[in-house]
C-alpha cells in the first residue's frame, strides 16, 4: 500500500494496528473459527465485546452507574429527533445553541416535538466563533449544544457556561469525543457517531443519565425509546456487530495511549503545528476566531483562488487526501482527530510552509 495522509472529516482514520485487529478478526475471531461478520450477537462472545465496550467508555469517561452506555443505529442525525422524542414534552421547552449545519439540523428536528428557544448563533458570521454569552431559562427541559463544529472548525473549550445553566446538558460530540479532557459526568446526554474518532461508520454511541428519562407523557415508539434500549442492552434488534468490535478496538488503543489525558496533549501538539504553519504563512488564513479554534478540524483558506486550485493539485500529488474545505467555508479542512499521527501532521505542516514559501 502506497502511504497517504488521511485528512477526511469522516469517515475517517482509524489506528493502524485496529485496522490489522480488524481485518484479521473477519477472516478469525479469537480462533472461535468465525467471522466477526458472523458472530452471532446473542452469543457469550460478542456479548463480552459489547460489555468491554461499554465499561471502556465509562472508564475512559469516569462515569458511573448512574449512566448507561448505548450503541445503537442510524448514526447521530437520528439522534437529532430521538433526543427531544425521549426528553420533551409537546407543551414543554429545550433550549438550543445554533453553532453550525449540524446544530441547526438538530433544532429542527426537536421543534417537531415541542417549543424550541435558540438562545444564541453564530450563523451571521457563517459560524466562526461559539456564542458565549447567553441565559437559559431554568423551566427548560435541557439545553442542547455540539461541541465541535467540524465543518467550520469551532469547539468550545470553556464549557462553564453550559454547566452553569442549571439545567440538564446534552451534546452531539460526535466529532471530538474522547479528544480532550472533560468532567462528563455534568452532561446528562452525550451523542456521537462513532465515524471520526471511536470506529467505523454504522454505529452511535449514547451515554445518558438514566434519571432523566421517562417524563414525557407521548408514546415512544419502541426502536427510538432510550429506556428500552437500556432494558435490553444494545439488542433490541440486531446491532452493528462489526461495528461495535471496532469501537472496542479503538477505545483499547486509546487506553493503551494513556486515556483521554495523554491523547488531548498530543492533539493539542498537532493543532498547534497546524495553525502555526497557517498563520505565519502568509498566503492562508484560518476561518475560525483563534480562541474558539478546532483541535479536530483546523479550517482555513487562500489568499486567491489560484492558490487554492494549485494547493489542491499539489496536495493530491503529495497524497495528502481529503483536505478540501466544505462548500460552506470553501479553502481547506485538515481533520486530525485522534488517531492521525503526529508524524502526518508535521509533514503535512511543512509541505504548507514550504508552499508558502515559494509562492511568497
Amino acid at each position: 500500500m502506497k502511504t497517504v495522509h488521511n485528512f477526511n472529516a469522516g469517515p475517517s482514520i482509524l489506528p493502524r494496528e485496529v485496522f490489522q485487529q480488524a481485518s484479521a478478526a473477519i477472516l478469525d475471531y479469537e480462533g472461535t473459527g468465525l467471522s466477526i461478520l458472523e458472530l452471532g450477537h446473542r452469543t457469550p462472545t460478542f456479548e463480552s465485546v459489547l460489555e468491554e465496550a461499554r465499561n471502556l467508555v465509562k472508564e475512559l469517561m469516569g462515569l458511573g452507574d448512574e449512566h448507561e452506555v448505548l450503541f445503537l443505529h442510524g448514526g447521530a442525525s437520528t439522534q437529532f429527533l430521538q433526543v427531544p422524542m425521549n426528553l420533551l414534552g409537546e407543551q414543554e421547552m429545550a433550549t438550543y445553541l445554533d453553532t453550525g449545519v449540524w446544530a441547526s439540523k438538530a433544532i429542527k428536528e426537536a421543534k417537531n416535538f415541542g417549543k424550541v428557544d435558540v438562545i444564541a448563533s453564530s450563523k451571521e458570521k457563517n459560524y466562526n466563533y461559539i456564542p458565549k454569552e447567553f441565559i437559559t431559562a431554568k423551566t427548560a427541559k435541557y439545553l442542547h449544544i455540539t461541541s465541535n463544529n467540524t465543518i467550520y472548525g469551532t469547539q468550545w473549550h470553556d464549557y462553564s457556561p453550559v454547566y452553569e445553566a442549571g439545567i440538564p446538558l446534552v451534546a452531539d460530540m460526535s466529532s471530538d469525543i474522547l479528544s480532550k479532557c472533560l468532567d462528563f459526568r455534568k452532561f446528562d446526554l452525550i451523542y456521537a457517531g462513532a465515524q471520526k474518532n471511536i470506529g467505523a461508520a454504522g454505529v452511535t454511541m449514547v451515554i445518558i443519565k438514566k434519571e432523566i428519562l421517562g417524563s414525557v407523557e407521548r408514546t415512544i415508539p419502541t426502536m427510538l425509546d432510550y429506556q428500552q434500549h437500556i432494558a435490553n442492552g444494545s439488542m433490541l434488534n440486531t446491532p452493528p456487530v462489526f461495528a461495535i468490535y471496532v469501537c472496542l478496538l479503538t477505545l483499547r488503543w486509546l487506553k493503551k495511549q494513556g486515556g483521554v489525558t495523554a491523547i488531548e496533549k498530543i492533539n493539542e501538539e498537532k493543532a498547534g503545528l497546524l495553525y502555526q504553519a497557517i498563520d505565519n504563512s502568509g498566503i492562508f488564513k484560518g476561518t475560525a476566531v483563534k480562541e474558539d479554534r478546532s483541535l479536530m478540524n483546523v479550517s482555513f483558506t487562500a489568499e486567491s483562488e489560484e492558490l487554492e486550485k494549485e494547493f489542491l493539485k499539489v496536495c493530491k500529488e503529495e497524497n495528502f487526501i481529503g483536505v478540501k474545505g466544505h462548500r460552506s467555508v470553501g479553502g481547506f479542512r485538515a481533520s486530525i482527530y485522534n488517531a492521525m499521527p503526529l508524524e502526518s501532521v508535521k509533514i503535512f505542516s511543512d509541505f504548507i510552509k514550504n508552499f508558502a514559501q515559494r509562492k511568497g
